[in-house]
């Protein structure tokens, strides 16, 4: 027993120890999933019926959302007065409102009894339109996308007097259970509309990455209640990525708060928790256009590019596997490899977790071959 430690304190930590010990790999053991791709030059004409021949080539949107309240969750990270340059955010490192327009539509005439578009925007408690607003959208274009569209700002929350549980299987990596906004938990199907993109922690943020937003900054960011969640959210999630200090004591904190407090350590496993409390549904990763170097302009150095394609899965890890392949990676890399150089792979986390294959081998890819749809990110 360590000294100046109780007995209770030592049990404590050799319970949160247990939980974080390592998982056996590749536990994923369900049948191979179907990731689509498809090639799409433009935001114009092309872009629904290219998205519609995916979902199609999945076994049909109907049977996904027919009669169901879906939740799309899109990337908008950072600050609206961002840019790449003078590109529009959109082009670059936000999920294009025309790509969220085309699948609002989609899911409208595939039956979609509701379709609530989410996000957490950054450091702000504002309605979500009003966010749109600032990056220069019209969020008219996509509330007539289909019946019943809402928004949700997912910084708090929202229009719940409560936050939703989710438990993470395993006990996860780090977290065994996080609280988000109701939006997460009232809805039937969730999806995650990403962008594809190089990350500077974690290698790279496709729709798993793009559910580390899913995390109300109320509770974990760096102006968080201690005891309970803050009224109003301030700042981003800077505490997620140091460890500084612990989550608002009203949510579970950390399994083992002894655990490396290295960002490139922590956010791989936060993702990978994250993706496996709150299942991805419908995972869609856009790169009609985007940028390379990293998630964002803040990114040194970074580059627009155009890769004209788009990929879908049900599965998450096997979506994102499938999009690292078209950017010229490996998915069954591991850190000291690109993308993860410096850091450990949300893939292969994830997978640990029984979420999904990263193994191209264990994924049936329809559509695009990926030879086709390759655009090498790294120059």
């Amino acid at each position: 027993m360590h000294r100046g430690c109780t007995r209770r304190q030592w049990l404590a930590a050799a319970a949160g120890a247990a939980i974080a010990r390592p998982f056996a790999a590749s536990a994923f053991t369900g049948p191979a999933p179907r990731v689509a791709i498809a090639k799409c030059p433009t935001y114009g004409a092309e872009l629904a019926p290219a998205m519609q021949r995916m979902f199609d080539q999945l076994g049909g949107l109907e049977r996904l959302v027919k009669g169901k309240t879906v939740a799309i969750k899109v990337n908008m990270t950072g600050d609206t007065t961002i840019r790449l340059g003078h590109l529009p955010a959109e082009d670059t490192h936000y999920t294009h409102p025309r790509a969220i327009g085309a699948t609002v539509y989609l899911m409208g005439r595939a039956g979609a009894r509701r379709v609530r578009v989410l996000e957490c925007c950054w450091s702000s408690s504002e309605p979500f339109e009003e966010f749109m607003l600032q990056a220069n959208w019209e969020p008219r274009d996509i509330l007539s996308a289909a019946p019943r569209v809402e928004f949700e700002n997912t910084n708090g929350l929202g229009g719940a007097k409560a936050y939703a549980r989710f438990a993470t299987p395993k006990g996860g990596h780090i977290f065994r259970a996080f609280d988000m906004n109701h939006s997460f938990r009232d809805c039937d199907v969730f999806v995650s509309l990403a962008k594809m993109k190089d990350h500077a922690t974690a290698g790279v943020t496709l729709s798993m990455k793009n559910c580390f937003g899913n995390l109300p900054v109320t509770i974990y960011g760096d102006g968080a209640g201690i005891d309970e969640p803050s009224a109003e959210p301030h700042g981003g999630r800077g505490i997620m990525h140091d460890g500084s200090r612990q989550p608002s004591k009203s949510a579970p904190s950390e399994n083992d708060p002894k655990t490396s407090r290295e960002d490139t350590y922590r956010i791989p496993r936060i993702v990978a928790d994250v993706v496996a409390a709150r299942p991805i549904d419908l995972a869609i990763v856009e790169a009609v256009h985007s940028m390379a170097g990293g998630e964002g302009p803040w990114v040194r150095p970074s580059r627009p590019i155009r890769p004209g394609v788009i990929v879908a899965g049900t599965n998450c890890v096997a979506t994102d596997a499938v999009s690292m392949a078209v950017m010229g990676y490996d998915p069954m890399a591991m850190r000291g490899t690109p993308p993860f150089e410096k850091c450990d792979s949300t893939l292969a986390l994830a997978e640990e977790l029984g979420v999904g294959p990263r193994d191209l081998r264990r994924i049936e890819v329809v559509g695009t071959p990926v030879r086709e749809a390759m655009f090498k990110y790294r120059v």
